[in-house]
Order: C-alpha cells, then structure tokens, then sequence
C-alpha cells in the first residue's frame, strides 16, 4: 500500500523546516531534525502501535528533546515547548496512567538542569522560580487536556468499531438470508419440474416392466439370451423406479407431523439403517443431556440422519468412526454429524445442497436436497464445513421451542 501524505504531514515538516533555518548550529538541527522524523513515522509503523513501540518512540522524544535543551541554555532554552511532544504524544496515544508517569519525568527532566547550575556564581530570584513553576504547570495542564481528546477520540473509535462490527456481522445474516430465499426458489421450481417428470416416467416403466416379465413368461426355457435381456430391462426398470421415487420425495410438498420426540432416539433408529451395506456404521454418540424433546416429525428427521450418517460413511475409510453431537445452541438444538473422510471440494461447498451436485459415482445428487428441504421445513437450518482431505461437519440447528 503506498504511503498517504497528509497536509498535515506537509505543514510539519514545513514548521520543522523553518526551524532548522532558524537554528544556530548543526547539531541543533540534527536534534531537531530527528525529532520530526519520529513525529512523521508515529502511527505509520506497526511496531509503534504497540505498548513498547510507542514507549520507545516517547523516551527517544524525551531524550533529545533533553540533549536539545542542555545545548541550548538548559532552563532558559527558547526551545522549551518541544518537551509538549513527548507528553502530547503519550497523552494521545496512552492512558491516563501513562501520561501521568511521561509528564511527571518531563518535569523532572526539565528540572534536573538545576543541578548542573553552579550556584556559587549564580543565584535564581522569585520571578525566575514562578516561571519555572509557571512552565511546569503548563505542560501537567497540556497533558491532562490532550489526554481528554485522546480518551474521547479512543472512545468514539471503539463505538465505531463494534457498530463496523455488528454491520459486517447483519450484512453476513443478510447475504445468507439471501442465499437461503434463492435456494428455496430453485428448489420449489426444480420440485415442480421433478414432478411433473416423474409422473410422466412412472406409466412408461410400468408397462416396460409388465412388457418384460411377459417375455420371460413367453420365451422358452432353452432362448437364455432372451431370458438374460429380459432379467437387465427388469433391473434397470426398478433401478429407474427408484430414482423417480427420489424425484417424487424430492418434490413432495412437505408438511411435517409434529410431535415432541427426543432427538437422540431419532438419530439412534438412523444409526441402525444407516451405512453403505458393506461397512458397518461406528457411531460415536456426544449426546447433552441439556437438550429437551423437539417438536419435529420423526419420520422426515430420521431421513435426514440415515442421509447424513450413510454420506459419512461412504465418505470415511473403513471402520472409521462417525462423531454425533448435540447440544443447545441458544435458542436452537445443534445436531453435528462429523466424519473424518476424504472432505468436500472447495468449489462444491457453496452448491453442496443444490439438486443433482454429488461426488459419488452414480448419485443422484438428491440426497442432500432433500436434507435441506426437510430441515428447512422444520424451520431449521444446515451449514457445512469441510476440510479437504479431513473431513466434513454438518450442523443441524432446529428450533428448542
């Protein structure tokens, strides 16, 4: 990022400029030429933000603003209003504490030149004390009060900052309510369409079916082929059924019968259907006890599960075990479903509960549509997160009340 220049930035090398023309010698200027490089890195470098950081900023201030002054006739030096730079820049930057500590050294900085006064020469009257008195007070008086600015400066920050923060924070719940309304549309228009296709398939693989069980009725004993053709047009006719079946839930208006169950019996009864009829489901249970009965239909949820902890399976080595929890979330029961399998694709995440998206060899893609539709019709919501080649966790927030 390049650097901004500020007009302020500008008028202070200016001033720092005019002062370095005016100085009587080059070691004033070195002095005074480093303290305006401080004062136009503070607040432009990382380390400087920090408590040390700026510590360190505030004593090398000090420091040559104190070899400045003994230079340059020490109490009576016509730079004595450069110590207002430590102090000021503490008082804006730091606490009350902070400044409290810089000012009380400032003033015993600049007092200190009265121990190098040979008073044996020289003696200090009543009007000499109360400048000094005078010039002491003023920098306590230039302290406290910029600190003031700075601690309402700092305040109003912070209010800016949380407000920044609950903005980012609605605008987030905004765009995923968003998402979710578009979802809904897509899926109320692809289930209409599922419909209409499944019912116009159902009639045809019908009578392909009946045409094909007549054949093997009708052919002889000794035509295998014909018998072999006859047995794959059946197959392939109830695997087609079975998909259309899919359509046809996929597109069922759904419209729950609510009762109060406890989840966890819900997930339990999934549990025992649940796998790919190869590998047995190992099924880690972290049930809360904190969660109350939910009023859902037991039918429909236990749906959800079997879909979740069988894409679990099929997603996890062999005999790795699936993590279920639950727990209360708010307002809200939270059901996680984590599987310690192969993850899902960055570029699936987003569309991983769209109709026909799936990694599996021959799925369907309707699995977790469904999913969605059932838990969007308990007025729940899903979320999902996965980590390639670690694993997935599916959420399930489903209301307490």
């Amino acid at each position: 990022m390049k650097p901004v220049i500020r007009v302020q930035d500008v008028l202070l090398l200016l001033m720092f400029a005019a002062l370095m023309v005016l100085a009587h010698n080059n070691l004033e200027r070195g002095f005074l030429a480093a303290l305006a490089a401080l004062q136009l890195v503070e607040g432009r470098i990382a380390w400087l933000g920090t408590v040390w950081g700026r510590a360190t900023s505030v004593l090398l201030q000090l420091l040559l603003c104190y070899l400045l002054l003994g230079w340059t006739a020490t109490l009576n030096s016509e730079y004595y209003p450069v110590l207002l730079l430590p102090v000021m820049s503490t008082a804006t930057y730091m606490g009350f504490t902070g400044t409290l500590l810089v000012s009380a050294a400032t003033i015993g900085a600049y007092l200190s030149f009265l121990w190098f006064v040979d008073w044996t020469e020289m003696t200090i009257d009543a009007e000499a004390i109360h400048m000094l008195e005078v010039r002491c007070v003023l920098l306590a008086l230039a302290a406290i009060l910029v600190n003031s600015l700075g601690e309402a400066r700092r305040r109003e920050s912070a209010r800016y900052k949380k407000a920044a923060e609950q903005l980012s924070i609605a605008n987030q719940h905004l765009l995923d309510a968003e998402d979710e309304v578009r979802r809904s549309e897509r899926l109320a228009a692809l289930g209409q369409l599922s419909a209409g296709l499944a019912h116009e398939l159902r009639n045809p693989l019908g009578s392909i079916r009946g045409s094909a069980e007549l054949l093997t009725r009708a052919t002889s004993p000794d035509n295998a082929v014909a018998r072999e053709l006859a047995e794959i047009i059946r197959e392939e006719v109830d695997r087609t059924n079975a998909l259309v079946t899919r359509f046809l839930d996929f597109a069922r208006p759904l419209e729950p019968r609510r009762e109060s169950v406890d989840i966890t019996t819900v997930i339990d009864r999934a549990a025992t259907h649940a796998g790919d009829g190869q590998v047995k489901l190992q099924i880690i249970r972290n049930y809360s006890p904190d969660v109350r009965p939910l009023s859902i239909d037991p039918a429909l949820m236990e749906q959800v599960f079997i879909n979740l902890l069988t894409n679990a399976v099929q997603a996890s080595a062999t005999n790795a075990p699936v993590t279920v929890a639950t727990r209360v979330c708010g307002d809200e029961a939270e059901i996680t479903v984590i599987d310690r399998g192969c993850g899902i694709p960055p570029d699936k995440i987003d569309t991983i509960f769209n109709p026909f998206v799936t990694n599996k060899q021959g799925g369907t893609g309707l699995g977790l549509a469904i999913v969605a539709r059932i838990i969007d019709g308990h007025g729940g919501r899903i979320t999902v997160e996965s980590d390639l080649g670690k694993g997935s966790t599916f959420r399930i927030y489903l209301p307490s009340g």
